[in-house]
């Protein structure tokens, strides 16, 4: 079972990506993205889709013409893990 990440974890892991966020209310990264149109929204999360299937953990995400909010969590370990941080890095290699 994957464990959720004790705090200086979290935040050690958090220095490294730079634009997400920890939203404590909901135990989630968050990071909202903004594109050109529909399109290259729509073509980002596609290739998400891809990365999260490949890492068997997929996010929480909405879409809404050019900005997609994506939030990370590990529900079964209750918060942030650290498949939610190698998510994320992955995610922000995409741009």
């Amino acid at each position: 079972m994957v464990e959720k990440l004790d705090a200086g974890a979290l935040e050690a892991g958090l220095a490294k990506l730079g634009e997400w966020q920890h939203h404590r209310d909901d135990k989630t990264l968050v990071r909202e993205f903004s594109f050109k149109d529909f399109s290259q929204a729509f073509a980002f999360m596609t290739r998400v889709a891809l990365l999260a299937e490949k890492a068997d953990h997929h996010p929480d995400w909405s879409n809404s013409y050019n900005k997609v909010r994506i939030a990370l969590s590990t529900h079964d370990a209750g918060g942030v893990s650290q498949k939610d941080l190698d998510l994320a890095q992955a995610i922000d290699t995409l741009l």
